[in-house]
């Protein structure tokens, strides 16, 4: 007889006669998944603030996820990155060795940073981007801002590329299907409208001069999954929108970290989970509108992570499976002017930087210091490249951007697409800061978001142009087929011996 510790290996070794039969019936495609570690070490910088930080301790590792999708003609790769964001340097020179080993075009490739606030340094400041500034800017630049390590941006660089190199050899037969989520308690609009007539970023939790929420959520959780042919999950991918600043302590994937162990506790750890961190520039986790004490640190990650994994769980168990053909992908790159501050301001921005931060306010010194960077960005650079990006797979589409988006622009993206399943992708293939909307650059807008800063910059139109440019994009794309779950054999009328009696009284 067996015991139960034996009986529980047998029976997770052997699929479901359900997943057999489903996998039997339908019809699949080539997928391919696979993760690479990109954990920081002790003592490098924590990006996500305007200063410097260092690690001191490890949660759980970060970590570079892959899902390669190849429907026999073209192959694509979208590349979940546990990271701030992503330098355009190290995209471009991960797409030109992703091709030359295998195959794959480099405006197949999609990279996307979760945004994860405890993460390595990928950012803000690159090494050697200040090298030919002002003694002063050089100074503030490398000296008092978040830099990316240059050592760990090539682990980075590498590693993307073995795990992509490594799920487009693995590729196997799968069944995969699509489907959608809803999850509107994980993430809250961070931004309201004031007595004042203006617009505030965290205003303060039940603030009596709130008037009401100066914008929407999006609470989709879109999922694509693909299954081997035992009926086991191989890896998936899951796009939902909200800030990942819901730091458990530690270096640490943040929230997504929780939303991995939600999936892979049903599905088993062979699962890879990729995430594609949709539109958020105006999102995160803090509801500023309840009266009770919110959690915080590794509670807020495991409710986040919980609740958006227990999703994307239901939409898994839900899907039907097949192919999800054809594999597709359109690129375009804008130039995008930066807004420039006045002389005015600048010279405010020298006088300040001169003083003791104490003395003269750490807020306004730290953004007087921004502005001297970005006069000098403008110097040298006054016009961003902007990569619009559309990568298909069948009747999905994720659709691409460098900025920190707010969510208005994703929900229309969404509701102008052609595709059933539209899923943005923020703080993809580079990175330019908030992209706000021309409201909240208005005189009735303002906020944290739009501060103009070396991070946060482009014209007040941009976002509208790159919401157009992306449906535009998936215009030029025609949607493949949704899987359809197979059909039951034609009732043949016999009734279930065991139900076919009348009630029994004694």
């Amino acid at each position: 007889m067996l015991n139960r510790r034996s009986f529980l290996a047998t029976a997770s070794a052997a699929p479901s006669l359900h997943a057999q039969t489903r996998f039997a019936l339908g019809a699949s495609m080539l997928a391919g998944f696979a993760e690479a570690d990109i954990t920081p070490e002790i003592g490098m910088e924590q990006p996500g603030g305007y200063g410097k930080v260092f690690h001191r301790s490890v949660h759980d590792p970060c970590k570079a996820r892959v899902a390669v999708f190849d429907d026999g003609r073209k192959a694509v790769a979208l590349v979940g990155l546990d990271a701030l964001i992503v330098p355009r340097a190290l995209v471009l020179a991960a797409r030109k060795r992703i091709q030359a080993q295998c195959g794959i075009p480099g405006d197949a490739v999609l990279i996307n940073a979760s945004h994860s606030h405890s993460s390595g340094p990928t950012g803000l400041v690159q090494p050697g981007e200040f090298d030919s500034s002002p003694e002063l800017v050089r100074r503030l630049a490398y000296e008092k801002s978040s830099m990316a390590d240059a050592r760990y941006l090539k682990i980075v660089e590498d590693q993307i590329v073995a795990a992509v190199c490594r799920a487009h050899k693995e590729r196997a037969d799968r069944q995969c299907g699509v489907g959608l989520g809803h999850e509107d308690k994980a993430a809250y609009n961070r931004r309201f409208r004031m007595k004042n007539g203006r617009t505030f970023t965290h205003p303060g939790q039940g603030n009596p001069d709130i008037v009401k929420v100066a914008g929407p959520i999006d609470p989709q959780v879109g999922v694509i999954g693909a299954w081997d042919r035992a009926g086991w999950l191989a890896g998936c991918i899951v796009n939902y929108a909200d800030h990942a600043t819901a730091s458990p302590g530690g270096i640490s994937a943040n929230w997504i970290y929780y939303m991995e162990r939600a999936i892979r506790g049903m599905f088993g750890q062979q699962a890879v989970v990729v995430f594609i961190q949709g539109a958020c520039g105006d999102v995160t986790q803090v509801d500023n509108l309840s009266p009770h004490l919110r959690p915080s640190g590794r509670e807020d990650a495991e409710f986040v992570g919980g609740r958006v994994g227990a999703e994307a769980t239901k939409v898994l168990l839900g899907m039907p499976r097949g192919s999800l053909a054809p594999v597709e992908a359109r690129s375009r790159v804008l130039k995008i002017e930066r807004r420039v501050p006045s002389r005015e301001k600048v010279a405010e921005a020298n006088r300040l930087v001169q003083m003791d931060p104490q003395k003269a306010g750490v807020t306004e010194w730290t953004f007087a210091k921004e502005t001297l960077m970005l006069a000098d960005l403008i110097r040298r650079e006054p016009v961003a490249d902007v990569e619009v990006q559309a990568i298909q797979v069948g009747p999905a589409v994720f659709v691409s951007n460098p900025a920190e988006y707010f969510v208005e622009f994703g929900l229309e993206i969404k509701a102008k697409s052609r595709f059933q399943f539209t899923f943005p992708a923020e703080l993809s293939n580079g990175c330019v800061g908030y992209v706000p909307t021309e409201e909240a650059l208005s005189e009735s807008g303002g906020g944290y978001e739009t501060r103009l800063t070396f991070y946060s910059n482009l014209v007040p139109d941009a976002g509208r142009h790159i919401a157009a440019e992306g449906i535009a994009l998936t215009h030029q794309l025609t949607p493949g087929a949704l899987p359809e779950p197979p059909r039951a054999k034609p009732f043949g009328g016999t009734p279930w011996t065991y139900g076919n009696v009348p009630a029994e009284r004694k």
